[in-house]
């Protein structure tokens, strides 16, 4: 009984001791993010009818081998623009509208854990993006999307208590985007608890029409995210609050109202984020920023297309239940040379097999090949084909139009479906206004500034190529994108590269014979980015006030322009493209060899 009574004395002792120790815990988990999917599902180039690496069939064999190891601690997000690009995305929207939207079956068969709202999420319209929303099974978030009547009252606007109670409050409601939106989402990883804030980049105003986004306006992202994360810790107290947001690292549009890129301004000034996904920017990114307060944030970006994926491995240790150690690392990771997931392949294989057949519908019949990559040098076949269609469609008096894509082209021969995405790739609508001359010169100016050098000397760069430039597929080594390298069809011009920015561009006369006047007012035709102000031609090039835009319109279509377009080249039949002659580089004796040594530059012999 003696050695019974020392054996529970001493067991007891070690107990009481044991339970003295600090009880220490250790989680890991992994986050993984996509970003700009683009439409980029599976394995197919459904415009260039050719098998692809990267997309998300290949990014979810990786994801699957996370899984393996995290278990349920693997948190798996996605940073929007996934309504638009690749073509089995329009078929989805606009061609079968009455199934389930495409991209939200793919989010939802992969298991997402949450979706912010891109630019290109926005531009479909209320009809796609609204339904997608709803179809979308995971928590879709927009922090800074508000309701229009809230915007305009401040005071309820910047409370983030009462809009999120609103927002619950209406979810029942299925009327539109704000509705069925959260501000933030709150996910337990093996007793961790997570937060994310979703935000988009509030230049949309800039780019697409006020219809478009009827109903919602967008705050700018410091702001927001300063008011949402203070809520946060108030009255969640996660663990982790990261960012996920729909904005570049830095640049882009900026005005006294907000900037395009936002997500340095926001990790710099907003203390309180452990980790920034974001995107938009289309490129790569794996850095840390010190913020205000000294501690250092992860801001990563995976870039486009689902070549590779963000992903974030985080350890955190407790002590006794209280967070004492973070330990983060992030890490880009290449997903091109995946093995295909057959099962998810499979899982949409009809899906596929319906697009493919869709893309293969022909449109009409191509006598010669025309490549974007003309378009920079001078008249090109493929620039002036749009040119002529916006003027057949529209009966302006002048076309402005640009090479959306770097180098793309499209065969002599019988024209398909596919070929119309790459003739126009993005769902804008088409627009006419009234211009006066001037301004139409301006306009151009801007355009020619962004795209052309001032040459002092016969061996100097015609173009303004900037080297430093990383090219991907949005970038062309160019300084800005050539999406807003506008030319002009409907006047016959020149443009001098020998002299200074603002002088280039000399208007001779209409291109039909009769004079060109710069106090005349024009019908100008060009698409809705360009009309609402997308690229600052329209404003800071032609000088028109930004609030002046829309009193300008004449007209716009109420399909995309791709639809019309291709309905002009079904009604002709047979074309035989060529380039206009209505505008030149000059002097000749100093641009011509100019332009041959960078079109080498740019695109090799």
């Amino acid at each position: 009984m003696k050695k019974i009574f020392l054996s529970a004395i001493l067991f007891t002792s070690m107990t009481i001791a044991t339970s003295a120790q600090p009880a220490t815990k250790t989680v890991r988990l992994k986050v993984i993010e996509t970003s700009d999917v683009h439409g980029h599902f599976f394995p197919y180039d459904f415009m260039e009818k050719k098998p692809i690496n990267g997309t998300l069939v290949r990014a979810n064999t990786y994801i699957n081998k996370e899984r393996a190891k995290y278990g349920d601690n693997l948190l798996l997000i996605d940073n929007g623009d996934i309504l638009q690009g690749q073509p089995c995305v329009y078929w989805s929207n606009y061609v079968m509208p009455e199934d389930e939207n495409l991209a939200a079956s793919v989010i939802n068969y992969m298991k997402y854990d949450a979706e912010t709202v891109g630019n290109h999420d926005v531009e479909p319209g209320h009809k796609v993006y609204d339904k997608w929303i709803r179809e979308v099974r995971c928590p879709v978030l927009g922090a800074n999307i508000v309701n229009a009547s809230q915007a305009s009252n401040p005071s309820q606007a910047s409370n983030p208590s009462q809009a999120s109670q609103s927002r619950k409050a209406s979810n029942a409601s299925k009327e539109n985007i704000y509705t069925n939106l959260q501000p933030y989402s709150v996910h337990y990883k093996d007793g961790v608890k997570i937060c994310v804030i979703g935000m988009l980049t509030p230049a949309i105003p800039h780019w697409l029409n006020k219809s478009i986004w009827k109903g919602i306006e967008f705050e700018e992202m410091v702001s927001c995210a300063r008011k949402w994360v203070k809520y946060i810790q108030e009255n969640e107290r996660p663990d982790l609050i990261f960012g996920l947001f729909h904005s570049g690292f830095n640049g882009g549009i900026k005005t006294d109202e907000y900037e395009e890129d936002g997500t340095e301004s926001v990790a710099k000034e907003v203390p309180g984020f452990d980790v920034i996904f974001f995107g938009h920017d289309h490129q790569v990114h794996n850095l840390w920023v010190t913020n205000s307060e000294g501690k250092r944030v992860l801001c990563i970006d995976p870039s486009c297309y689902v070549k590779n994926v963000a992903a974030a491995e985080i350890t955190l240790t407790y002590k006794n239940g209280h967070l004492t150690k973070k330990d983060i690392k992030g890490e880009i990771v290449d997903v091109t040379n995946e093995e295909i997931d057959q099962q998810m392949l499979s899982q949409f294989q009809p899906k596929i097999d319906a697009v493919k057949q869709y893309v293969d519908r022909k449109i009409g019949h191509f006598e010669n090949p025309i490549y974007t990559r003309e378009s920079f040098f001078g008249n090109s076949a493929f620039t002036d084909l749009i040119h002529n269609l916006q003027m057949q469609i529209s009966k302006a008096d002048v076309s402005f139009n640009a090479p959306l894509a770097f180098n793309t082209t499209i065969q002599a021969g019988d024209v398909t479906q596919a070929d119309m995405f790459k003739l126009y790739r993005f769902e804008n609508l088409l627009f006419v206004l009234r211009m006066t001359g001037e301004e139409i010169r301006k306009h151009l100016e801007f355009s020619y500034d962004m795209w052309t050098n001032t040459m002092k000397s016969p061996e100097d760069h015609a173009l303004r190529l900037n080297d430093a430039s990383k090219n991907d597929q949005q970038r062309t080594g160019f300084q800005y994108y050539t999406f807003n390298f506008d030319s002009a069809c409907g006047i016959d011009y020149e443009v001098d590269l020998t002299k200074p920015d603002g002088e280039k561009v000399k208007i001779l006369r209409m291109s039909n014979g009769e004079p060109f006047d710069e106090k005349k007012w024009y019908k100008v035709v060009m698409n809705s980015y360009r009309a609402n102000g997308g690229g600052e031609l329209l404003t800071r090039g032609a000088g028109i006030p930004r609030d002046s835009l829309e009193s300008r319109v004449l007209f716009h279509t109420d399909l995309d322009q791709r639809h019309y377009l291709t309905e002009e080249i079904r009604r002709m039949g047979t074309i035989n493209p060529q380039p206009n002659t209505n505008w030149k580089f000059i002097p000749e004796a100093w641009v011509k060899p100019a332009l041959e040594r960078d079109r080498k530059i740019l695109f090799g012999q």
